[in-house]
Formats: structure tokens, sequence, C-alpha cells
């Protein structure tokens, strides 16, 4: 080889090392790897965007700040659309991609295989909402999650309907999702321990939009509380169609209707629709100049947005202590250590759930929602 094609070939391995990020010297990214990924698109696409853009702020202002370890991280995105095969599709290609931390995934009825691919490959996974008990149930040591889990949610839900609605006819109705299902039958079993029987119970089918078969059920066992395990987009059509039908049944719900997507579906139908989540980390002073971050940017980090962003403020946080992004040494510090974050300082417990404060109710007035008033 000439010397003029020996120069030709160094460019050419200059060029590539800094397309993929490494030092041409030692052939070490100069980039750790992350990723988050839920429903960026189909029904459930506002959950994705709340997660997308938490991520991207928190990998900004990590980045601000001098990265992770003297490396600036750089963020994947997968689409899963909440579909499990999808997830798990994803899951591949985040592996492929040199993921070392996973914020994701949003529905547990992704998460949960999902999962399997990043213990088997040895990943670390934080789901900012997945909040089926089963995630953190299977002594899988790298699936931790920064949200509540649907035992304690449906033990709130079960409480607060029986604390205040404990005379009225109630139903449950489910859309047989991970997610939904579970929080339905948590939200039963306290109902059934307060002595509480039930006027009605049913399942619908999710991505529909004629719901007017369970209306007409409704109708029919004169319902005045409707506790709905599922999403905004089907819960603000049966709020609509019940409101069709005559029927003044009012919905009470779990985390998947903080969206302001669920207004959109409802309007003013959806006064006084009631819903768990956790305390609302927008509300804590010391998040206001972030929160004031996303308002600049025209968007109200509602939701799942602060959670994403609080999972990749863990890894980041455990990656420093550990000195790396070995799986084994994040979880180690996971187990062991509190970390600062815009949920507040939390923990984890040996399953990988996290320790923070429980659900609280909420209530949708006047196109936004806020804590309910009871």
């Amino acid at each position: 080889m000439n010397a003029r094609s020996v120069t030709i070939l160094s460019a050419l391995m200059a060029i590539g090392f800094a397309l993929s990020g490494c030092d041409s010297k030692t052939g070490e990214s100069q980039f750790i790897v992350i990723a988050t990924a839920g429903p960026m698109t189909g029904q459930y696409a506002t959950f994705g965007e709340q997660m997308r853009l938490g991520a991207q702020q928190a990998v900004k202002d990590i980045n601000a700040a001098g990265g992770v370890l003297g490396k600036q991280l750089k963020l994947e995105i997968g689409d899963d659309q909440c579909d499990p095969k999808q997830a798990v599709a994803v899951a591949n290609q985040m592996v492929n991609k040199g993921v070392k931390f996973m914020a994701g995934h949003f529905c547990s009825g992704s998460s949960i295989p999902a999962s399997l691919v990043y213990q088997e490959e040895n990943i670390l996974m934080i789901s900012p909402g997945s909040t089926n008990p089963k995630l953190t149930e299977r002594g899988m040591s790298n699936v931790f999650r920064v949200c509540g889990r649907d035992d304690q949610q449906g033990q709130v839900a079960g409480d607060f309907i029986a604390d205040h609605f404990k005379d009225k006819r109630i139903a449950v109705v489910h859309d047989k999702q991970a997610y939904s299902q579970g929080l339905a039958e948590e939200t039963m079993k306290q109902l059934k321990k307060r002595g509480i029987t039930l006027a009605m119970t049913g399942t619908v089918t999710p991505k529909e939009k004629d719901y007017s078969a369970i209306v007409t059920r409704l109708k029919k066992n004169r319902i005045d509380i409707l506790f709905y395990g599922g999403y905004h987009a089907e819960a603000g059509l049966i709020v609509r169609q019940m409101r069709e039908q005559g029927l003044t049944t009012r919905l009470v719900s779990g985390d998947a209707l903080v969206t302001q997507e669920f207004w959109n579906i409802t309007g003013k139908l959806g006064e006084g629709t009631l819903m768990t989540f956790s305390p609302d980390p927008r509300k804590n002073p010391k998040v206001a100049p972030l929160v004031a971050k996303f308002k600049a940017q025209g968007y109200s980090a509602e939701g799942y947005t602060l959670y994403t962003y609080a999972a990749i403020q863990v890894f980041a946080q455990a990656a420093e202590r550990a000195g790396g992004t070995d799986a084994a040494k994040l979880r180690a510090e996971l187990h062991g250590a509190k970390f600062d974050t815009v949920l507040g300082s939390i923990g984890f417990d040996a399953k990988g759930d996290v320790s923070a404060p429980g659900y609280v109710f909420y209530e949708w007035k006047n196109g936004t929602y806020d804590y309910a008033d009871f």
C-alpha cells in the first residue's frame, strides 16, 4: 500500500470513528448510549410524548453539567405502540445499539416482556410508568420503577370509593390489558374488604370507538359510580357516550388519565372525573425552574414527563457512584442508596419498587386536573 493509500485509509477511519462516537486513538466510545421506549405513535402516543420530552430534557441538562463519567449521554428512542411484540422488537433493537440503560417502557403489557430481553442482556431498566405488580415480582435483578404499583393504587381507589360513595351503585369495568385489569382487580379487592357489593362488572375492547353496549348496561343497572381500569382515550369516549344516553354516572379511574388528551376528548363532559396518581412533582418549588423550561417550550411537564426525567437522573447518579455502567454495579447502587431527583429523594426496595409517597386523588375541573377537594 502506497503512502497516498495509507493517508486515504487513515482519513476514512477517522471519519468512521467520528460518526460512531469513538475516540480514534483508543477506539473507546465518547458517549454513553441510553434509551427511552414507549408508545411514540398510536392511540396512547400522548404518554410516549411525555416520556420523550422528559428524557430529552434530562439528557440535555445532564450533558450541559458535564455528562456522566466524563462522557456525554446519547439518547435513543423506541416506539413500542404499547404492543407486547413490538416492545420485544424494540428491546432487541436497543441491545444492538449498545444501550446501557432503558428508561422505559410505559404500558405494563410492554414492559413485562421487554424486561426479559434487558435482563438477559444485563441492561438496567427503570420504568417511569408501568404499575402492574408483576413487573417487579419475578425476581429480576435489573428491573426497577420510579412509579407506584397497582396494588397500592387499587387500595387507595377502593378506600376512596368506600369512604365517599358507599351508598351508591358502583360498577368496575376494564379493557383487559395488563395495566387495566391489574388496577381494576386490585380496586375490586379493596372494595370487597370494605364490604362494598358491586352492582355490575364488565370488560370492553380497547381502541374501539363505540362503547354504547357497556353504556347501555350501565344505564340498565342504574350505576352511579363507574371505576374504569384503562386508558384516557377509551375513558373519554365512555364519558361522552354516557352523557349522550343521559347518564350522570361519575367516572373514577387511574393514572392513565393524567393527560390533557382526556379533556380534549370529553370537554366539559369530563368535569368531575376522579383519578388516582402520585403527588404532582410540578408542585414542588425545587422543581419550578425545570417546569419553567418545559413551559418555555409550550409544554406543561404533565403526567410521566418528570418520572422519565427522574429515571435518567437515577441512572446518572448510580453510574457516577459505581464508576461505570456495568449493570451489576448499578443495581448494587440502586439497592443501597438514595437519589436526589425531581420526584424528591427516592430509593428502591429489594424488588426494585420505589420508596416514594403513595397515591392521591385528582379531579378534572375547568380543563385541568388538580388535587380532589373531598
